[in-house]
């Protein structure tokens, strides 16, 4: 075996969500319990940070580590899904694991878990969980998968456990309301460790106290003790927008170049703030490094395709934000930009609610149509003609590329474009435009 052939077959052998929906989610832990058995459970060795949650886990997962590396500490990162390369979701300060590592693991393991049939996702928190206690680190923040209380990542008991927020995803495996869904995420709440909730909803913030109360886990809402504000309104060299965090009314950290510009990054910072303060705790280390976690992330762990500024001229942003409450933010973020004309490189995966999502979009756009290379995608005709229904001016551009290429062509320099709809519409952008 090489890697090329262990990637080709993990993709194609393992079910897998990203590409194939809820037909590769399995609800249960019994799989990735008899999994990890199988490898020697390495996650008992491990010391975690749990974080979950509807919009912002992936960004406050990436934050708490670059917290935990500028602490000394040496850090694991596992994550999904990745945009580029699929060692992206497995990382030792940073480091993606190596090609070397991964068909180690399998030459090592494959014939005792065959028999066990799991699921890509449960397979790479194996690899990803085998590979941080074989690094020997110190710590390992772990970012769930889907849900919570059922994902395969619910195996480990934190030093943390972290839900940045909720709102209505995953409807038909995690239930219709926000309170369903909050019970689900809830599920990472563990006994005697504390919580921290990023953000107030009434439905789903009495289920969070609840559990942790049920659970005696110390819970805290991090807008109770944190508030996070950015102080200018421009990118500056399209690198950092500048943010004050506040405690208490005093300021905790000041003139903090955030190298995540979007709007929507003050509520995952705040998140982030408050877990960090209480991490500190447990750790013994200095809540004065949250500063330095925020301004060296892109450098400790980076972290791709959130309201990433791509070129300037003209202005060309790529975000993965995908659902009602994160598409929102964006699109009011990008009203707010001075720009001539808006170009729109759009694609939705097949079983995404468009209904709500095209209100938000700018009427007077141009929008090129495209389907990402997921089995997932939305034809781009049938994304064209539904658009068209709607009133929007449409290109139907096939791929993710072609659907750049024409958009790029047709813009001037003071006219801006915008990447998005869909996490593997972003991946396969940043694939092109990384070559």
């Amino acid at each position: 075996m090489d890697y090329a052939s262990i990637i080709e077959s993990i993709f194609h052998r393992y079910p897998m969500y990203h590409k194939i929906g809820s037909g590769a989610y399995k609800a249960g832990l019994e799989n990735i319990e008899e999994l990890l058995a199988a490898i020697g459970n390495p996650e008992r060795r491990l010391r975690t940070v749990h974080v979950a949650g509807t919009n912002g886990k992936g960004s406050v997962s990436h934050l708490l580590a670059s917290f935990c590396k500028e602490a000394g500490l040496k850090t694991g990162l596992f994550t999904s899904p990745h945009l580029i390369d699929f060692r992206e979701r497995i990382r030792v300060d940073g480091a993606y694991i190596s090609e070397k590592e991964v068909l180690a693991f399998f030459e090592r393991y494959d014939d005792k878990i065959a028999h066990i049939e799991p699921s890509f996702f449960e397979i790479t928190t194996a690899l990803a969980f085998d590979h941080f206690a074989r690094s020997g680190v110190d710590i390992a923040v772990i970012e769930v998968g889907l849900g919570g209380r059922l994902d395969s990542t619910n195996v480990i008991t934190p030093l943390l456990s972290v839900i940045t927020n909720i709102s209505l995803e995953h409807t038909a495996l995690l239930g219709d309301t926000i309170a369903k869904i909050a019970f689900e995420k809830a599920g990472i709440i563990k006994k005697d460790v504390p919580v921290v909730i990023g953000e107030y909803h009434e439905e789903s913030f009495s289920v969070f106290e609840r559990v942790a109360y049920e659970k005696a886990a110390p819970l805290t809402l991090a807008e109770n003790i944190v508030t996070a504000h950015f102080t200018t309104d421009k990118i500056a060299n399209g690198i950092y927008r500048t943010i004050s965090i506040s405690q208490n009314n005093g300021v905790l950290s000041e003139d903090v170049k955030s190298p995540l510009c979007g709007t929507y990054q003050e509520k995952n910072i705040t998140t982030f703030a408050a877990a960090a303060l209480e991490l500190s705790k447990s750790l013994g280390v200095s809540a004065e490094l949250i500063k330095p976690a925020i301004e060296n992330l892109q450098d400790n762990f980076t972290l791709w395709g959130r309201w990433q500024v791509v070129a300037a001229k003209p202005l060309t942003i790529c975000d993965t934000g995908h659902n009602f409450g994160c598409f929102s933010e964006t699109m009011s973020q990008l009203k707010s930009l001075n720009h001539n004309k808006l170009h729109f490189v759009i694609g939705f995966v097949e079983d995404k609610n468009t209904d709500i999502i095209f209100p938000l979009m700018p009427t007077e756009a141009e929008y090129y149509i495209c389907a990402a290379s997921v089995e997932r995608s939305l034809p781009s005709e049938k994304l064209a003609d539904k658009m068209r229904e709607y009133g929007f001016r449409t290109c139907n551009c096939g791929d993710v590329a072609s659907a750049y290429r024409q958009a790029l062509a047709a813009s001037a320099e003071d006219d801006m474009i915008f990447i998005g709809g869909s996490t593997f519409v972003v991946a396969d952008f940043l694939k092109y435009f990384s070559r």
